[in-house]
């Protein structure tokens, strides 16, 4: 007698779920974004294969993803905002070689890294992908084989990126202003205490962990395993943490067979940078639509951008793959975990008095202020 209501509930369960995972989100973004997103991260790989440095090529096209900050504000504000994401994608870069130094530094530094990244984007409303990049150069920059004393060489390269990307920004922006009417710049709300402060350090502490499981595992490339929790555990809510975090792992093993297949081909230094540029047209168009639709273009998209510079065409890549999806399954696992964690009332009290605790007198009342 009770099996039919609960068959008819777990049918309900389902059909929701589908919904949510299925649903394709009307966007307004215009086709020439994609082109100028693609244009800045592949146009860096293209002068580094012209002159017989693809490694440098794709370094600097870590600073391209500067691009992807832009915002839909006037001439002033965009430009503005993206030089200062440059910067910062930079200095974040710079920040994973300095690890090279004392190793045990890595995760400390990776950790305070996504507190202070994450309570800047919170507190200046950085939109998506908020502080996902700038975790993302820090750990590749900090698992690199690039040796300590070519720190200057290797963050010039990325600053240069990101000065490519504000020229492709500022033409870009000359087109689409001329188009559509750019949107108010809206004075910044209020911070509040949890949303800026509570919620970054926990955020941070959970990609820390991450990291720490990575190495405690001795997965060979531990830096995807922070990467994967910082995109899961950024929702809103445990229920957009739970729909990315399905949608990631789903995403990312069908995106593994794009990368098998890509990796397959018999790639030259010349077909990267087309592959890159036409990754990220489609990643760019999908990502306001459907993220489990863009995941699967986003997996061959990162291991190009990593891995490429090393790649051997003669050596089956499946290591590689298998390797890339136990990262992307355990750091979404943790993020998911930590979601669930950090949405807990009671856990979010004894934190949030713990880190108050930390705040000098003559700050508080005006913290109290804010809060209200």
């Amino acid at each position: 007698m009770n099996q039919a209501p609960d068959g008819t509930a777990l049918g309900r369960w389902l059909r929701a779920e589908w919904q949510h995972l299925s649903t394709f989100h009307p966007s307004r973004r215009r086709w020439q974004m994609p082109v100028a997103a693609g244009l800045a991260t592949g146009l860096p790989v293209l002068v580094g294969v012209y002159f017989g440095r693809l490694d440098d090529g794709l370094i600097s096209s870590l600073g391209g993803l500067a691009f992807l900050y832009l915002p839909d504000t006037p001439m002033y504000h965009r430009m503005a905002r993206l030089m200062a994401c440059a910067f910062g994608i930079a200095a974040c870069y710079a920040l994973g070689i300095m690890t090279h130094a004392v190793a045990a530094a890595t995760v400390p530094l990776l950790t305070v890294i996504a507190v202070l990244v994450t309570m800047a984007c919170r507190y200046y409303r950085v939109g998506p992908p908020a502080s996902l990049f700038f975790v993302m150069v820090a750990a590749i920059g900090a698992y690199s084989p690039v040796p300590f004393l070519d720190l200057p060489l290797m963050v010039g390269l990325v600053f240069l990126g990101g000065l490519l990307a504000a020229v492709i920004a500022f033409g870009y922006s000359l087109i689409v202003l001329r188009l559509q009417a750019p949107a108010p710049v809206e004075p910044l709300p209020q911070p509040t205490f949890d949303h800026v402060v509570l919620d970054s350090v926990l955020i941070g502490a959970l990609v820390g962990l991450s990291l720490l499981l990575a190495v405690a595992l001795r997965l060979e490339r531990p830096y995807w395993v922070p990467v994967s929790c910082m995109a899961v555990i950024q929702g809103t809510t445990l229920r957009a943490v739970w729909n990315r975090n399905l949608q990631r792992v789903v995403g990312t093993a069908l995106g593994m067979l794009v990368a098998w297949g890509l990796l397959s081909l018999p790639l030259g230094s010349w077909a990267v940078a087309p592959i890159l540029m036409l990754l990220s047209f489609t990643v760019e168009w999908l990502v306001v639509r459907h993220y489990g639709l863009a995941t699967v273009f986003i997996t061959p998209l990162t291991i190009l951008l990593a891995e490429a510079a090393r790649l051997d065409p003669q050596v089956s890549h499946a290591a590689l793959i298998q390797s890339r999806f136990l990262d992307t399954t355990l750091g979404c696992a943790v993020g998911l975990l930590g979601g669930v964690v950090m949405h807990q009332p009671r856990l979010r009290a004894a934190v949030g008095q713990a880190l108050r605790a930390l705040v000098p007198a003559r700050m508080k009342g005006k913290r109290d202020r804010d809060v209200r």
